[in-house]
């Protein structure tokens, strides 16, 4: 289910939003993610990870590379905090948070990037970036040991790809013509579908954080339902006073903003909790992603930090304010500055290893398109494919 957030998911909710001539390639970096990570997480993403380190003081910052290509992985071995938990059943778990991740950063710099490019910089961040985070909140790192509370990605999904996306839509620059000509989506539709997929694959996300098809689970399930819910109902009335209409994307970006904000707190707050969680999530993701966006003028394309980084950081706090141990007895040591403490190293770690990636890539391979291609659309220039002109 959370593979299915990516692909066909995640692919089809950004296919939709940009141009007919960008199209092809905007969905296949979803692909790309899916191929290049699978690979990334055998070879050592899962490692560093997960792996446990034998120096203690090291451990709290990185794994082990006992695990490199899985070694010392059987059928019969299970993950140490989860030992009914078949190993090899973690490992693809975890990797389909790893996969979607870097895929979520793909908006932030939609119709400008080489592919050959983009397979580099998701190699790299994966494992300079991502992994060492999952590592600190989940895989026995500092930040879980010192009561931060992710129940499924707020920080090391979320935000982790939020910021990233913002420092790569600098980094990058604007797509030529933004803010000067139109660039309008060209199929709501596939976004709708795209949306809709992410709905059903989130409940694998946060549900199957718990671990067990148990009463956590089930509260984690109806809490993603109900801060979906909140989140595209409270940025529906945000737009419809300032637009005067009820768009389609602005009602699926606020399913997805209040899907972003529980994914920290499914597990960890009630109902009640979730709902208030949604509907602080929806305006204050609208306001990243329509007003912010405007004011400093950067071009984040698909609102990968709009959505992402400004609603898994709500999510993230408000974790800390709502936690009840009614749900989680973990929520006894939740505190708003646990986890606040939490997101600035996941935002400096997240922003200065992006930012080492990107200059790496852009001295080597190379990251942006010609003007020409951008001007004529990636699809046929990158990929030899495009839609039939309707």
């Amino acid at each position: 289910m959370v593979l299915l957030m990516t692909l066909p998911g995640l692919a089809l909710f950004y296919g939709g939003m940009v141009r007919r001539k960008n199209v092809i390639a905007t969905i296949t970096q979803s692909v790309a993610a899916f191929a290049v990570v699978t690979l990334v997480w055998f070879v050592a993403g899962y490692s560093i990870a997960f792996g446990v380190n034998p120096d203690e003081g090291l451990n709290r910052f990185i794994g082990s590379f006992d695990a490199v290509f899985l070694n010392g992985v059987t059928k019969d071995t299970a993950y140490s905090a989860l030992p009914g938990i078949p190993e090899y059943l973690w490992i693809s778990f975890q990797l389909t948070f790893a996969v979607i991740t870097p895929a979520l950063i793909t908006g932030a710099f939609a119709e400008r990037i080489k592919y050959s490019g983009l397979l580099l910089f998701i190699a790299l961040w994966s494992l300079i970036v991502y992994a060492p985070i999952a590592h600190w909140v989940w895989g026995g790192g500092f930040l879980g040991a010192e009561g931060v509370l992710d129940f499924a990605g707020g920080a090391v999904v979320h935000v982790n790809s939020g910021v990233a996306g913002l420092v790569c839509a600098l980094f990058l620059g604007a797509r030529k013509g933004y803010g000067v000509v139109p660039i309008t989506a060209h199929n709501p539709v596939l976004t709708m579908i795209g949306a809709s997929l992410l709905l059903v694959g989130w409940i694998g996300f946060n549900a199957g954080s718990a671990g067990a098809a148990d009463g956590l689970m089930s509260v984690a399930l109806i809490n993603t339902l109900l801060a979906a819910a909140a989140g595209s109902l409270s940025w529906k009335f945000i737009e419809r006073i300032e637009k005067r209409k009820w768009s389609l994307i602005g009602v699926l970006s606020g399913v997805v903003a209040g899907l972003v904000a529980i994914t920290p707190a499914a597990g960890f707050v009630d109902p009640k909790g979730a709902v208030i969680i949604g509907l602080i999530a929806g305006p204050v993701c609208y306001v990243s992603s329509v007003w912010l966006k405007k004011l400093l003028k950067y071009d984040d394309s698909l609102d990968a930090f709009g959505l992402h980084g400004a609603g898994g950081l709500v999510g993230a706090l408000l974790t800390g304010v709502f936690a009840t141990t009614a749900v989680n007895d973990l929520s006894a040591d939740a505190t708003v500055w646990a986890q606040f403490m939490g997101l600035v190293w996941t935002i400096v770690w997240s922003a200065i290893g992006t930012l080492i990636v990107l200059v790496i890539c852009k001295y080597t391979i190379g990251l942006r398109v010609k003007e020409e291609v951008e001007d004529e659309g990636l699809d046929t220039h990158l990929h030899g494919e495009a839609l039939e002109a309707s």
